[in-house]
Order: C-alpha cells, then structure tokens, then sequence
C-alpha cells in the first residue's frame, strides 16, 4: 500500500505491522497518543492510538458515534473493536466515560496521567459535554460508618454560550 507523508499540513502517516495508514490528524495529538499508551505499558496499535489523538483534539467530551465520524476512512474499526478499545483507554486512566440521562457516553482525553474527578456540564439545549477541570469532585464526602468512596459523578446542566 502506498501512503503520502503530508507534512505541509502537519500530518502524519502511521506504519502498523502490516500495513501503512493516512491519519488525517496533526502530529502533535498522533505522538501525544502514542506516547501516552506506551507510557501505560500497551501496545500502540493504530486502532488505540488513532482513537486516543482523536479525543485528545477534541475540546469537549464526544459519543461513540462521533468518534466513529472523525477517524479517518483508513481508520474504520468495526464496532465491538471501537468500544473494546475505548473500554481499555478508560480502564487505563487515558480516557474517561461520562454518564448522562440521554443514556448516551460521551467520552474526553485526560490530558493528565491522573483521575478524572472533576465535574461536568451538560448543555440541556444542544447536549454537548465539557469537562470543567476547575471544579474538583473532591473526595472529603462525609459517608455513613463503613462505607468507602469509589468515584463520584458530578453534572452540572444547564445552557452553554451558544444556546442562551
């Protein structure tokens, strides 16, 4: 298979194994990603790699179908493939799900090799998700004797900027 590096766009053209793929994504995310799973001890396949830069370009949380829609056609994974490997992002600490009454996950990078504990807002309007990093899900709940925190999910809901 014959690929081009496209450079004058900034981006890159991956080597699996087998074959050769065309990520239509900048560098930056594409290496960011690759990095971070290594990092994690797993293996870097285009599959893992290619959906982790796709959400770490993104500046809100997105659903699986989006994801599907923004990798790139030498991307395509089927999609149990697409959900096991999210599942394994989030089980590494390099992603996170968000929950909403929609019943639809939405997912967003963590830019950082820690915990996602932080809240969320939800646009009742438009249903898009962002992560609000600067207010914490702090850990200081008081529990009844004998219960033990695990995680906590907060939303915040109301309209974003655009539908006010």
């Amino acid at each position: 298979m014959n690929c081009s590096l496209r450079l004058e766009n900034h981006f890159t053209t991956m080597m699996t194994q087998h074959c050769c793929i065309c990520i239509d994504m900048p560098n930056k995310f594409y290496h960011t990603a690759e990095n971070m799973i290594l990092h994690h001890s797993g293996r870097a396949t285009a599959g893992r790699i290619g959906i982790l830069a796709t959400l770490l370009a993104e500046q809100k949380a997105i659903t699986h179908r989006e994801i599907e829609q923004r990798l790139p056609q030498s991307l395509q994974l089927d999609r149990v493939t697409l959900y096991r490997t999210l599942e394994w992002l989030a089980e590494n600490g390099l992603i996170h799900k968000i929950t909403s009454d929609d019943r639809v996950w939405r997912y967003h990078a963590n830019h950082e090799s820690h915990s996602h504990q932080h809240a969320h807002f939800k646009c009742t309007g438009c249903a898009q998700v962002i992560c609000l990093d600067s207010v914490p899900a702090g850990q200081s709940w008081p529990l009844p004797a004998g219960y033990r925190f695990q995680e906590i999910e907060l939303t915040v809901k109301g309209l974003c900027a655009n539908c006010c």
